[in-house]
Order: C-alpha cells, then sequence, then structure tokens
C-alpha cells in the first residue's frame, strides 16, 4: 500500500514526493559552492576586507541558459554602494569612475565567464558594497543581469608606525660633584707652588746681600 500525501490539486505518492524534492534540491545548488536560485546569475563573495594603502581583488564568475549569437557582444560592468548605485567602470563604453580614476584594473576578456576586479591603492571611502553586472547578446536577443547582494569590501586602518629620534642620553656624573671637582686644587701642584715660592724668597734676600759685601770689598781695598 503506498502512502499518498496531498497536495492542492492532486495527491502525490511518498516515492514521486521524494524524487521531487530531491530534483528540488539540485536545482538550488551548484559545485562552486554558490547557491543557484535562478539559471542564470552572478557569483561574488559575500565579504572582502582591505588594508588602506593596499589593494584587493574581487572575483566574479556567471552563467547562463541561453545559447549564445555568432557575435555575443559580451560586456562586463561594475556598481558600487547598492543594487542601483552609480557605475564605476564599463568595459563596453571604456567608462571609469572619477572616483577610481588609475586606481581600477578589471582582468577579464570577452568570451570569459569569470574574471578579477582589482582596486588599488585602498582609500578610507572604498568601504562599500561593489556589484557585478552581465550583458550579452543571445539567439533570443540581448541579456543583461547582475549580482544581488554583491561583496560587501571593509577597509582596515594601516598600523601607524612611529620613528623614534635617537635622544642624548645626559652624564651619570651629578653636577654637585662636578662643582666639589672644580673647587679643589691638585696637591703636588700647591706643593710646586709653595717650593717656587720660598725659592724666589731667598733668591730676592740673597741678591741685595751680596751686593752689599761687593760693595763693602771694592770701598776697603788698598788704592794703587
Amino acid at each position: 500500500m503506498a502512502l499518498l500525501v496531498s497536495l492542492p490539486g492532486r495527491n502525490l505518492a511518498m516515492p514521486q514526493l521524494l524524487i521531487l524534492l530531491s530534483a528540488s534540491c539540485l536545482h538550488t545548488g551548484n559545485s562552486a559552492g554558490y547557491t543557484r536560485v535562478n539559471d542564470f546569475g552572478v557569483n561574488q563573495p559575500a565579504v572582502l576586507s582591505g588594508v588602506q594603502g593596499g589593494s584587493i581583488e574581487i572575483p566574479f564568475s556567471f552563467y547562463f541558459p541561453w545559447e549564445l549569437a555568432k557575435d555575443p557582444q559580451m560586456s562586463i560592468a561594475w556598481r558600487w554602494k547598492d543594487f542601483h548605485g552609480e557605475f564605476i567602470y564599463n568595459s563596453t563604453l571604456a567608462f571609469l569612475h572619477e572616483h577610481f580614476k588609475g586606481r581600477v584594473i578589471v582582468n577579464w576578456t570577452q568570451g570569459q565567464t569569470s574574471g578579477v576586479l582589482r582596486i588599488l591603492n585602498l582609500k578610507e571611502n572604498d568601504q562599500a558594497r561593489y556589484i557585478s553586472r552581465v550583458s550579452l547578446q543571445t539567439t533570443e536577443g540581448m541579456k543583461s543581469w547582475q549580482s544581488v547582494a554583491g561583496t560587501q569590501l571593509i577597509i582596515i586602518h594601516a598600523p601607524s608606525t612611529t620613528v623614534v629620534s635617537p635622544s642624548i642620553i645626559p652624564s651619570a656624573v651629578p653636577t654637585a660633584g662636578l662643582e666639589d671637582t672644580r673647587g679643589q686644587r691638585n696637591p703636588s701642584l700647591l706643593k710646586l707652588g709653595a717650593m717656587v715660592g720660598m725659592v724666589m724668597s731667598k733668591v730676592v734676600v740673597i741678591i741685595p746681600l751680596y751686593g752689599w759685601v761687593i760693595f763693602l770689598w771694592w770701598k776697603q781695598r788698598p788704592a794703587e
């Protein structure tokens, strides 16, 4: 006896229900790790972080069920801030937002279904959501779609480096010690000075005495 499950408008046996559930699970998943809601979409990482002054790479890939035209005219564009935000890049128009002049490189070539958006010299106000958009020509006409959530970029402030200038190390000798040293005299110099003083005093006394003796001797010698 098969177990019947009642759904609006129809009755399903349990084996039929399991087959439908399995098919639904296979349809909503893919091997790349992203969730496929439709048969077309864009895959991007949800969140990335970069250091201010550095660079960041935001990878993207896209998929679709349509058959491409002979000239697919693939085009990649990028918005920022929100789903309907300003365009910062467009491969067809060779457009680049003024804020990103000289700082954005898109590594993608015509015909590829994946690429990388690279932002150089990251600034604080680069912190925003980045959304990629795809346009291409199919046998059913031009098709355009973009990522819904995009990639939230978080800017991390670079650690500041403080340069310490060399400082002059004061002398370990206290000032009082220097003053005491200046007030003292070398004992040997004091002795030498005393000896010189004594010799000079004797010379001062002896020279007049010798002069007086010579004068008396000259005075008392017999006249010729």
